[in-house]
């Protein structure tokens, strides 16, 4: 990373990329892809926000019969699975 960057950021190192999310048009196709050189520290901290997120739409969405949230809670979800699964794999890129 740039030389520039503090120590205490990336201890558990950086995302690699490769993680994406939201099908798109096109078999195969992904609409979001987590951007590689992130570090996996916050990377995690904001999965954890997108997933209590996508817990509060859901219960909402359900318990008030609204569809849009529920579907909020799917994307936001996949969105956190995403993060997290490109965190998990540059934590072990930095093994």
């Amino acid at each position: 990373m740039d030389d520039d960057t503090p120590q205490e950021i990336g201890k558990l190192g950086y995302t690699v990329g490769i993680a994406s999310c939201l099908d798109g048009v096109v078999e195969g196709k992904q609409l979001f892809r987590v951007e590689a050189g992130n570090c996996c520290d916050h990377a995690l901290e904001q999965a954890s926000v997108l997933l209590d997120s996508a817990r509060r739409a859901s219960f909402i969405g359900v318990m008030d019969d609204e569809p849009v949230l529920v579907w909020a809670s799917h994307f936001l979800s996949e969105m956190a699975k995403a993060l997290m699964d490109d965190a998990h794999m540059g934590l072990h890129s930095k093994e």
